[in-house]
């Protein structure tokens, strides 16, 4: 984790910020998303420990603040920012929802204050981490929604945008709620179920198919999986049959899944393998497993890849980092942007959940009608973890549980509908009051 891996336009505006004398500026940072993708009804907010591993070991290295130096846009940069950086930790705050935690368009996932330089750098990082992990887990929850109670296994690896998006991927599909991946990675460093047995490629190494298939059970025993499509699916079945036990199933991995899994089905059952479980693989996403699931096909898992790891129909979420707040010599000033539907409102804040809503209000603000939980919670206090973070079973755990409690509607894979998130007065006065002493500063006239 590189404090350089950052847009140059931080570096740009640090180096600005401390040639203007604003070293000593505490600013409040909000990262939200502006809207859900079309037929989400809600995201799951994911990287959380990633982001937090970030800011615990900021800081740039001999050879980072070397190449700055002979950048031509810190030409004219003083000798002493650079030592400034070489110094650079992260000291500050950071709030954020718990991972597995489903969120809503404008809902802060997570609130930075700290030194404005400090703020400032890290806001590419913590955008990239929050957002790459949340449409994951997002998408994955959707893939669980589907399957309805089967098994859901990641299987995008080697479809994923880098072999660390592959692993981070992983993680965040099983905070969705899948039951394992396929990348041994991340399931040694996140301690994730991991699942896979034989490609295509085993088959076609043996002189037959029923050769490989004994080489297969010989090493792998009760977990093998027959892959049956490498020539004809039926003949895979039958071939399965005849070597038999110990086996945990077989894989179909392309063809009309449906009547496949029918045909299969019987194979096995005439076979008296009526325990022997059928996995479904090949370009599946939450919408063809939900076709599937509602014809009653008789599969028992299903392995996700491409859509899942690449969030292939919602790659990107508009995820933005605002400043929100801004203390500059003891006087607390709140910011906002203005511009049309880029606009945001003032003051950090805090979400307040409900059984079928949310509030947004000003953070500290007190008022005896807030009697849902509050989301945002302290992880990093003056630069040091507040507490532990869990471990992703235990995110995991949490997602599922939080994403039934959510209204039943919501789970609709096709429609988009709503779900109520209020702003509360302070707030939308507190943004009437910013906007209006901001017209009278640049239209002095205009406003009165």
């Amino acid at each position: 984790m590189s404090a350089l891996n950052t847009d140059l336009y931080e570096l740009t505006m640090a180096a600005g910020y401390f040639m203007a004398g604003k070293t000593e500026d505490i600013a409040t940072f909000e990262l939200m998303v502006r809207r859900l993708p079309e037929q989400r009804n809600f995201l799951v907010a994911a990287g959380l420990q990633q982001a937090a591993e970030y800011l615990l070991n900021f800081q740039f290295k001999r050879e980072e603040i070397a190449y700055l130096r002979s950048l031509r846009q810190f030409r004219r940069t003083p000798p002493e920012f650079f030592d400034y950086l070489a110094q650079l930790r992260f000291t500050g705050e950071l709030f954020a929802m718990r991972e597995g935690t489903p969120v809503f368009a404008n809902e802060p996932l997570a609130i930075v204050r700290a030194p404005l330089i400090q703020a400032q750098i890290v806001e590419t990082y913590l955008l990239s981490t929050l957002a790459h992990q949340t449409s994951i887990a997002s998408k994955a929850a959707r893939c669980v929604l589907a399957a309805q109670g089967r098994q859901i296994v990641e299987f995008g690896s080697r479809r994923a945008h880098s072999p660390n998006a592959a692993v981070l991927s992983a993680r965040a599909a099983y905070i969705g709620g899948c039951d394992g991946t396929s990348n041994a990675q991340a399931g040694m460093m996140f301690d994730i179920p991991v699942s896979g047995t034989a490609a295509h490629s085993w088959t076609m190494a043996f002189e037959n198919e029923e050769e490989s298939f004994r080489a297969l059970q010989k090493l792998l025993g009760q977990d093998t999986v027959y892959l049956l499509d490498t020539y004809d699916t039926l003949s895979g079945a039958e071939t399965a049959v005849r070597v038999g036990r110990p086996m945990w199933g077989v894989r179909l991995d392309s063809g009309d899944l449906d009547t496949l899994s029918r045909e299969v089905r019987l194979i096995l059952d005439r076979a008296n393998l009526g325990d022997t479980r059928i996995m479904a693989t090949g370009d599946l996403d939450e919408f063809r497993i939900e076709r599937l699931i509602q014809a009653q096909a008789p599969i028992d898992s299903f392995g996700v890849g491409t859509q899942l790891t690449t969030s292939a129909d919602a790659p990107a979420l508009p995820a933005v980092y605002k400043l929100v707040e801004l203390n500059s010599g003891g006087t607390e000033r709140y910011t906002a942007k203005f511009s049309g539907e880029k606009s945001t409102v003032p003051a950090a804040k805090q979400v307040y959940r409900y059984r079928h809503c949310d509030a947004v209000a000003m953070f500290n603000e007190c008022n005896p009608d807030f009697k849902g939980e509050p989301l945002l919670r302290p992880v990093i206090s003056k630069g040091a973890l507040v507490e532990p973070l869990p471990c992703v079973r235990a995110v995991r755990s949490h997602c599922l549980e939080a994403v039934r409690s959510l209204p039943e509607r919501l789970f609709s894979l096709q429609d988009a509908l709503p779900y109520e998130v209020t702003i509360g007065p302070p707030l939308l006065d507190l943004a009437e009051s910013v906007r209006a002493e901001h017209l009278e500063r640049v239209l002095p006239e205009t406003a009165n």
